[in-house]
């Protein structure tokens, strides 16, 4: 069936259709839609899953990591300084190897205090072992909700799900939500290999000692390579059974671009429209979609930039002391091609202010009129200040 969904009620219904047996709780602006609509659902007993209402967000991790130690498949959501509080717990989540599925609704760090867009929260958990997904629309948001729980638990790491606050989480789009029965043909139920069972006793979270303890990480690097395969054949598997097809990226016209603009999440739409526009015109000019960013698909995007392109990637974010993220990662990854592609990074619409049409316009016009990038990040849209 079609309904006409905000993103955070997308979100409701992606973890109600991969029969989450247990939500923890705890809600801040702008996620809170979730729990409360998942509060509803298990309430009225569409979902049969325990609702846990907890005091915090390090809480809120703390309950899923015990429960998916039990072999429950488990869902929080979160945002900002609350995903910045589950900090510490994120870490043991990848390091147990639990296939735990969240939702990030990006949204500014404080101070100063903002509700809006900005992907610096989730970002700033980048090193902490999951898998993060940035999605473009709601459609995207349940769909990739649904394939999280069999990536995750088919290499058996976290899925933090992320999308931009208001600009998805507060707007309203058509949605195609699948039959129950389709999805639990697609996405089977949660048969852990090690889980807390008092038939076969074992010992969970233990002291390691420094003999055994770099091999474990090593194994948590090699979980994350195998994902890179996993979550295209995910993706390719979700669309030949509901018909929307997912991958690491998406490209458009970049088979014979000479400039490549490198977007993610809700501003690849008004990239999109940018595009087609100046391809009209005769422009030779591509889109990429950054969708995955941790694995990075840093094979994917040596393939697809090439050599000799011009890169042009839009942040909406910024590792302080460096610039834009994305742009630094698509740096490391091209760094050693021959004739390595140039990168202009600019930084654009940090909390919550708007990456228009008009704005991306005027970031290739200035990446056109710069022979070699600069060396810093560019800010575009800022407003005189003292």
């Amino acid at each position: 069936m079609k309904k006409v969904l905000m993103g955070n009620h997308a979100a409701s219904w992606g973890a109600k259709l991969s029969r989450v047996q247990m939500i923890a709780a705890y809600p801040i602006t702008p996620q809170t839609h979730i729990v409360e609509e998942l509060s509803e659902m298990c309430g009225d007993g569409r979902l049969n899953a325990k609702f846990l209402k907890v005091e915090s967000e390090h809480s809120a991790m703390a309950s899923v990591i015990a429960s998916e130690t039990t072999g429950v498949r488990s869902f929080t959501a979160s945002s900002s300084n609350g995903l910045a509080l589950m900090h510490e717990l994120l870490h043991w989540a990848a390091g147990a190897r639990l296939p735990i599925v969240m939702v990030n609704v990006n949204r500014a760090l404080a101070p100063g205090w903002n509700i809006w867009a900005d992907q610096g929260d989730s970002l700033a958990q980048r090193d902490t072992g999951w898998i993060q997904i940035y999605v473009e629309d709601n459609q995207e948001v349940l769909d990739s909700i649904i394939q999280g729980y069999r990536i995750a638990e088919q290499v058996n790491l976290p899925v933090m799900v992320c999308y931009d606050a208001f600009f998805l989480s507060h707007t309203y789009e058509p949605v195609d939500i699948p039959d129950q029965e389709l999805v639990d043909s697609w996405l089977p139920p949660f048969e852990p290999a090690h889980f807390l069972d008092p038939d076969n006793p074992s010992a969970f979270y233990g002291l390691i000692m420094p003999d055994n303890y770099m091999e474990m990480r090593y194994r948590l690097q090699q979980a994350h390579e195998t994902a890179k395969t996993v979550i295209p054949d995910v993706g390719r598997s979700f669309g030949n059974h509901f018909g929307r097809s997912y991958d690491l990226v998406e490209s458009l016209y970049c088979d014979d671009a000479e400039t490549i603009l490198i977007t993610s999440s809700s501003a690849t739409s008004p990239a999109r429209l940018v595009i087609e526009k100046l391809r009209k015109t005769g422009r030779k000019i591509g889109l990429l979609k950054m969708r995955v960013f941790r694995p990075f698909p840093a094979e994917v995007v040596r393939t697809i930039l090439g050599s000799g392109k011009k890169a042009i990637v839009i942040d909406r974010n910024c590792s302080w002391g460096k610039g834009g993220i994305f742009a630094d990662e698509i740096k490391g990854a091209i760094a050693n091609l021959p004739d390595a592609p140039q990168v202009h990074s600019y930084i654009a619409g940090l909390g919550g202010r708007g990456i228009t049409p008009a704005l991306i316009e005027d970031i290739i016009k200035q990446a056109d009129s710069s022979p070699t990038p600069l060396p810093a990040s560019v800010w575009m849209g800022l407003k005189p200040f003292n």
